[in-house]
């Protein structure tokens, strides 16, 4: 395995200066017009529906995606690809449904929605509450796994704080730019994501291909993946039985089954589309056909991130077991799950490898940058100006805006530096998830029952919220202790760590079930109807003809992958 060649450095350096020299260009040709807050935070009015969709895919396949879900794919297969696929799904219910309630209600900030809906407290507990998650979670998880990668990638050593610092100041200066400049530069970031992705998938199926004497023949090493490794290919996992491997347990604790469809997967992903500041951010500025163009066209391109993500942790598997990538998957003699993806990456020709390395700098940056900036307009917009400067103008808003994104960076640094929160030790994916989904029950409780039933309160929204967070905790960690193994909740097993565990998306539905029995019951208490509930229109709901094609192919897509796969 060779380190970079010349050409490699001279395709990362002309994609960086392509990207830089983008959005430096946005930005100088709408200065004069960026007068407004909304205008800079939003980009309000100016984001095409494709500009909204490359933003939010650009946005979401970070540094976790790469190399949390190539791990992932390494230990699970194709089941893992759930959350990709589901999320299509997800995104059409936030399309058609969740995105006609914001705009409707000229909603700007997920905690405003709070505050409009229920009450200040609520919203101020939340904003404060999701500054801390984009910051110690989200920004960290980033910084840290994307460095790891690219220091392997680039051959170890001493790299991986210059790499991170590197990374910090490049997403730095995409982001002071505002949302415009993030739009229009995630359309270029995700089209390098998408072919470096893929030519890092090729040389993967390749790789497998010769190892196993059969030339380079990209469909001959699927199809080698597919015999050598039939298991990684079930996109439902069976429950472990009696005399169950560890592995198979393991398996089951991250994918339970038909269980997590009837469960945490739908929490977990229409939270994360249709309540989260850092993703809904991208649509709010535009008109409502748009945001739901956009929307959808993020929903198609999800469907093809498992080839990009997903495929060259299982190949790295199948070369694993049978004999390769050894040092590679267990450099010092530690094995690591999240090594698969740089160590595929290792083994691209000059100049393909350069081109991978710009993919994943830009799933990287593109992250950083947008949870900076959705940071920067919590921050702003929610606490600044409601508790700090009432009389602040457009512009001191921006400029604090600015402040506030170099700051959450430079903290997300330094808790990354010796990785101080221990993301190393969980895993990216499993780090984002566990830290995330304590709170997902509540909060998509909150905002389900806020959008769509008039009744519901501000006492509830708050009993709802720490509802959801009490319960995660408890059937998380101390369910099993309280009903024993064979509880009347759910089966619980052995992890690898040898402490007894249910499944983390069973766990979750059922925190977000009583969530909304205790909002339920409590909202039943109040008036028939909360004065503060949204006006809801039929006709918001209905769809044009062109966005009804863009759901009913990706409905159809879906249902041909589980057909084939199940």
């Amino acid at each position: 395995m060779e380190k970079f060649a010349t050409v490699d450095y001279i395709i990362f350096v002309i994609y960086f200066f392509v990207v830089a020299g983008y959005g430096y260009w946005i930005y100088r040709k709408k200065t004069a017009a960026q007068n407004t807050s909304k205008d800079y935070f939003l980009a309000e009015g100016s984001l095409t529906w494709w500009a909204i969709g490359a933003s939010l895919i650009a946005s979401n396949i970070s540094a976790e995606q790469f190399i949390g879900m190539s791990g992932n794919g390494f230990e699970v297969g194709i089941a893992v690809a759930a959350y990709e696929i589901i999320a299509a799904l997800a995104l059409i219910i936030v399309a058609v449904w969740f995105i006609p309630v914001y705009l409707k209600n000229k909603i700007f900030t997920m905690p405003q929605f709070l505050n409009n809906r229920y009450n200040e407290t609520t919203s101020l507990i939340m904003a404060v509450f999701w500054l801390f998650l984009y910051v110690f979670v989200n920004l960290t998880s980033i910084l840290y796994l994307g460095a790891i990668a690219i220091s392997s990638l680039a051959g170890g050593g001493d790299t991986f704080h210059l790499i991170m610092v590197a990374l910090a100041v490049f997403a730095v200066i995409i982001t002071l730019g505002g949302m415009r400049v993030i739009g229009f530069t995630d359309v270029i970031q995700v089209v390098v994501l998408i072919i470096g992705g893929i030519a890092t998938t090729y040389v993967a199926l390749t790789l497998v291909s010769e190892h196993f004497g059969l030339g380079k023949d990209v469909l001959a090493g699927f199809n080698a993946l597919m015999t050598d490794a039939p298991e990684h290919f079930n996109m439902i996992v069976e429950k472990p039985g009696p005399g169950a491997t560890q592995e198979e347990i393991n398996k089951y604790l991250m994918l339970p089954g038909i269980g997590m469809y009837l469960a945490g997967i739908w929490i977990v992903n229409l939270n994360y589309w249709g309540c989260n500041q850092y993703i809904t951010q991208r649509a709010l500025g535009a008109d409502l056909n748009t945001a739901r163009k956009g929307i959808l066209f993020a929903g198609f391109l999800k469907l093809f991130m498992p080839i990009i993500v997903m495929l060259p942790g299982i190949a790295a598997y199948v070369l694993y077991k049978n004999g390769a990538l050894q040092e590679e998957m267990a450099p010092g003699g530690v094995f690591h799950a999240d090594n698969a993806y740089s160590a595929i990456l290792g083994y691209l020709p000059n100049g393909m490898k350069g081109l991978a390395l710009a993919a994943l700098t830009a799933a990287i940056v593109a992250g950083l940058a947008g949870k900076a900036n959705s940071i920067a307009t919590i921050f702003t917009l929610d606490i600044y100006k409601k508790y700090m400067n009432k009389e602040a103008s457009e512009g001191k808003m921006v400029w604090v805006g600015k402040l506030t994104i170099i700051a959450s960076i430079v903290i997300a640094v330094l808790f990354t530096w010796n990785d101080t929160l221990g993301i190393g030790g969980a895993g990216g994916f499993t780090f984002i998830q566990k830290y995330t989904g304590f709170i997902s029950p509540g909060v998509f409780a909150m905002f389900l029952l806020g959008m769509f039933w008039k009744r519901t309160t501000g006492p509830a929204a708050i009993a709802g919220l720490i509802t959801g967070f009490v319960l995660s905790v408890f059937f998380n960690e101390f369910a099993v202790d309280v009903f024993g193994p064979e509880t009347w909740i759910y089966t619980a097993y052995l992890n690898k760590f040898g402490v007894y565990e249910i499944p983390f998306q069973i766990c979750m539905g059922l925190a977000f079930a009583f969530t909304m029995l205790v909002m339920v019951g409590i909202s039943l208490f109040g008036p028939k109807v909360n004065p503060k509930a949204f006006e809801l229109d039929t006709k918001m709901f209905k769809v044009e003809p062109s966005i009804l094609v863009m759901i009913v192919i990706t409905i159809l897509l879906v249902t041909a992958i589980y057909v084939r796969f199940w």
